[in-house]
């Protein structure tokens, strides 16, 4: 672990991997990113990747999220941060773009949610394992980064096949398996998805690595032991409670509207008696 983590640095694509079919994996998602405030009060554009887990969450790597001093934050940094899913080809039309407005980072590993503006209900959301990955379990990663040495851009997603090497406590080694024994994370596969394919279920996200394409493990951020927490996360909705969850606002509300009833009925039994008694002295 010592020697992998020595040249470690964000790893942001996937390095001889291959082209996607079309329409599949389309919980797979392309964080974009304009207007990154950096340390000298300029700005960068950049990218990672990610993974649809409910109609209105996006799971990615916390590194993803960070101020101009390099640190992570729960909020979005960019002047604009969007979120491609179910877009298998770039330069199509496919699939849909939406705003992300929030971050929710965890406390103890490399993964951020990213909350977005509107649901998406036509795609379904790649599922939160929460049984403890095993050495020797295969898994497929996805994810918008660089391909082929490392160096291009790729038009559409990408993808690779994978084996999980050792498990620690918070992250897992992970090495690559085919097209080649060197398909590995890269540039802009920060966040990607490993999964295992049958259901497709999520056991970890890109976090960091040696720089690609290379033989051997990078790292990456355990999300079983996150399950409860993610649950809990994307399970909250915004309300006029203040963002507790929905089941909660809606049982307040409707104690206001019981206690709103009966307020409304003692007062009108007061002013039919009153009335009453009013045309009773009259006569």
């Amino acid at each position: 672990m010592l020697i992998v983590l020595a040249g470690a640095q964000p790893a942001e694509a996937i390095a001889y991997g291959e082209d996607a079919p079309d329409g599949d994996y389309a919980f797979s998602a392309r964080l974009t990113m304009t207007g990154i405030p950096t340390e000298d009060h300029g700005s960068r554009d950049s990218w990672c990747s990610g993974a649809l887990i409910a109609p209105t969450w996006v799971i990615t790597a916390g590194h993803c999220f960070r101020d101009a001093n390099g640190k992570r934050v729960s909020r979005t940094v960019a002047a604009e941060t969007t979120a491609t899913i179910g877009r298998t080809d770039l330069g199509g039309d496919g699939g849909h773009e939406v705003r992300v407005t929030g971050v929710r980072q965890s406390e103890t590993a490399d993964v951020a949610l990213a909350e977005l503006a509107e649901p998406i209900t036509d795609i379904t959301p790649l599922e939160v394992g929460t049984g403890a990955p095993e050495p020797g379990e295969k898994v497929r990663l996805t994810g918008y980064g660089l391909s082929g040495a490392g160096t291009s851009t790729p038009d559409r997603l990408q993808t690779g096949r994978f084996v999980i090497d050792r498990v620690g406590d918070a992250v897992l080694e992970i090495s690559g398996r085919a097209p080649q024994r060197d398909t590995s994370a890269c540039p802009h596969d920060s966040g990607g998805p490993y999964f295992r394919e049958s259901p497709p279920t999520l056991v970890a996200v890109v976090s960091s690595g040696p720089t690609c394409p290379h033989e051997g493990a990078d790292l990456s951020a355990r999300t079983d032991n996150l399950a409860a927490w993610i649950t809990e996360t994307t399970d909250a909705r915004p309300g006029f409670l203040g963002g507790v969850p929905t089941r909660v606002a809606v049982g307040a509300a409707l104690l206001a509207v019981l206690i709103a009833a009966v307020l409304l009925a003692r007062s009108q039994r007061r002013g039919a008696g009153a009335g009453r008694r009013k045309v009773s002295t009259g006569a």
